[in-house]
């Protein structure tokens, strides 16, 4: 294949994340609007450009009252700062259908480097579209305090509120443009 445009496809594609809460468990989240422009050839992603935009605001953990304090400036201040983007800046071939992505992930106000863990899943052509699709799994942590992120309780039994290390989850299917 060569470098094609691809377009994201959001009713098969998903954004989680997780984090501990309390020092006993894990709470798990989705963003629900989000966006990506794609220049890629799927099977050789080392030449790809990626550029993905999150709308903070769209945060879903299924409890109202907790996205709500979480889109407040305790937290994402979504009002200031809206969305969460990453660029990618290298993409390295790890063996099979691995690459290591490195791009500039902007959050808060801040922006860093970081590194994920995205696996090429496989390119079909849709039967419904006829569209040919690919498909990636992306995996990685991040640190919310490395991100000004920092609100957080202390616990009487010892330990804080709220995690530091933010795993986030992604599944991607995007259609090949014409």
């Amino acid at each position: 294949m060569t470098v094609s445009k691809w377009t994201l496809d959001n009713a098969h594609s998903n954004v989680d994340f997780s984090l501990r809460h309390m020092m006993v468990s894990k709470v798990k989240g989705s963003f629900n609007d989000f966006s990506a422009e794609i220049e890629a050839d799927p099977n050789d992603l080392t030449t790809a450009n990626l550029t993905f935009t999150i709308d903070v605001a769209s945060i879903d953990t299924r409890n109202a009252d907790r996205d709500a304090h979480l889109r407040s400036g305790d937290f994402f201040d979504v009002e200031q700062f809206p969305n969460l983007t990453f660029t990618s800046t290298k993409i390295e071939k790890q063996g099979g259908d691995k690459y290591a992505v490195t791009g500039d992930v902007s959050l808060h106000g801040v922006t860093k480097p970081e590194t994920f863990t995205v696996t090429f899943e496989g390119v079909a052509k849709d039967p419904m579209s006829g569209a040919e699709k690919a498909g990636f799994s992306v995996d990685g942590t991040i640190k919310r305090s490395e991100y000004g992120l920092t609100w957080n309780a202390a616990l009487e039994t010892g330990g804080v509120l709220v995690g530091d290390d933010v795993k986030v989850s992604l599944e991607i299917q995007a259609a090949k443009e014409a």
